[in-house]
Parts: structure tokens; C-alpha cells; sequence
């Protein structure tokens, strides 16, 4: 069996995470004792002994909802979206004095990975639906993290990053990475990261779990982790949101 948490699994988290996971487990009566934070997650989410593990949206439309249960979705409470549903922050160095995104046209995007929603995805989306009239494709840089991207944008290794706006009020929370860079733009909501199980368990009973344990933390841990419910998103939500480029 193994379990995981690894969406906004940071230093500042870590230890009221594994709190989580101890109260999921204890109510849901399985699982692995630890977190595994040291599996490729894509490796986990598609392992057939998983429990329970959060990924993201795009891989989840892009084959992984055949092969896993959606058991429930996080809301971390992101202003201007609803209950579950989050953005991306489009983030740039404060001294760009560009103010448009139409400016960017020739600029590179920093990206913690091709397979992300609020990474890639999203701004994606954004520029097309609102006909800005340029992709990104072919003018990236991956990093592998949020946390990465947006130091690259800081130190000049890329123009502009799309980063998840959870992981960056978790950034302007608890570093000071955020201090060098300023928001140029938002993207609508679309459904946030969910909370998935192996096909075979029971993701009613992992839901009622999960929203046992979030009454059982404490007013510190929940705080800490930003998260205020589980609710439920159904899959046709995140299988309507278009796929990106395949760059």
C-alpha cells in the first residue's frame, strides 16, 4: 500500500501533513503508516495498491481518471474561485515595466512541467480564450517546481511564470521568493487538485475519511495546510477543461 500528499507538501507543511495522514488513516482504517514522498507521484497515482494521493488536473482528464476513483477535491478557500476550484497567477519581475500580456509575445515561460494544469495548461488557456493571439509553445523553460519557476523568473532565466495561486500564497506565507515578482494576470478557475484512490477501494468511505481528519486537526494545522473542505467536483468538470500543446 502507499499514500501520499505531495501537491503542497512544502517544509512549512510537512509536519502537519503527516498530522493529516495519521488522523485519514485512523478513520478510514488502512493504509501505510508513513507518507511516501520519494515516488515519482505520476508512478503513484497509477500504483494499483494506492490509497490515496492528490494529483492534477491534467494528467487526471489525460487518461489517468481511466485507471484511478476521484474521492474528492481540497477547497483551499482561493479568492475569486468556488469552493474547490482554483487559478493560476501569471508572475513577473517587478522591474518588467511590461503591463500587458500581449507584451510577452516573444518572451519565455517558466513551467514546473508539461503535464501540469496550473503550469501549463492554464496559461495556455488563458491566452487562447482570451485571444491574445501567441502561445507559449516552444518557449519554456521547465523546472520541475512552482518554487522553481518562480526563481527562475527572479534571477532572469525566464519572463513570466504560471504559477499554481495556492502554492503562491503558500510562497508569500512562509518565504520571501515572492518578494522580486509581481502578478500581471490570473486565469479563470478551473477544478482543483483532487484527491484520488486505486480503482477497487471505496472513495465514499476515503471521502468521510478525509473529511473526519480535516475536523480533527487542529485550528494551527488546518490554518497551515489552507485547506476548509472536501468537496465534490465530478469528473465531467475536469475532463471539460482543453488540453495544451503538446510541447
Amino acid at each position: 500500500m502507499t499514500a501520499s500528499l505531495p501537491m503542497y507538501d512544502t517544509a512549512a507543511t510537512r509536519a502537519a501533513n503527516d498530522r493529516f495522514w495519521d488522523l485519514i488513516r485512523t478513520a478510514y482504517g488502512d493504509g501505510p503508516p508513513k507518507l511516501d514522498r520519494n515516488t515519482d507521484p505520476h508512478a503513484t497515482w497509477e500504483d494499483p495498491e494506492l490509497v490515496l494521493s492528490q494529483t492534477c488536473g491534467l494528467p487526471f482528464r489525460n487518461g489517468l481518471n481511466e485507471k484511478v476513483s476521484l474521492v474528492g477535491t481540497p477547497d483551499y478557500g482561493v479568492p475569486g474561485c468556488p469552493p474547490g476550484y482554483y487559478c493560476s497567477v501569471l508572475a513577473v519581475r517587478i522591474e518588467d515595466k511590461r503591463t500587458d500580456l500581449r507584451d510577452f509575445s516573444d518572451s519565455m515561460l517558466a513551467r514546473n512541467d508539461l503535464r501540469s494544469q496550473s503550469g501549463w495548461a492554464a496559461v495556455e488557456a488563458h491566452l487562447s480564450e482570451n485571444n491574445i493571439g501567441f502561445s507559449f509553445s516552444g518557449r519554456t523553460v521547465d523546472t520541475g517546481s512552482h518554487v522553481r519557476s518562480a526563481e527562475a523568473v527572479a534571477c532572469g532565466d525566464a519572463d513570466i511564470a504560471s504559477l499554481d495561486a495556492v502554492t503562491w500564497s503558500l510562497l508569500v506565507r512562509d518565504t520571501d521568493l515572492t518578494d522580486p515578482l509581481r502578478i500581471i494576470a490570473v486565469t479563470r478557475p478551473t477544478p482543483g487538485l483532487p484527491l484520488i484512490t486505486a480503482v477497487g477501494r471505496d472513495p465514499g468511505k476515503l471521502r468521510a475519511a478525509c473529511q473526519s481528519a480535516l475536523a480533527g486537526l487542529t485550528a494551527p494545522d488546518r490554518d497551515c495546510l489552507m485547506i476548509r473542505d472536501i468537496v465534490d467536483i465530478p469528473a465531467a468538470a475536469y475532463l471539460a477543461e482543453p488540453l495544451p500543446p503538446e510541447d
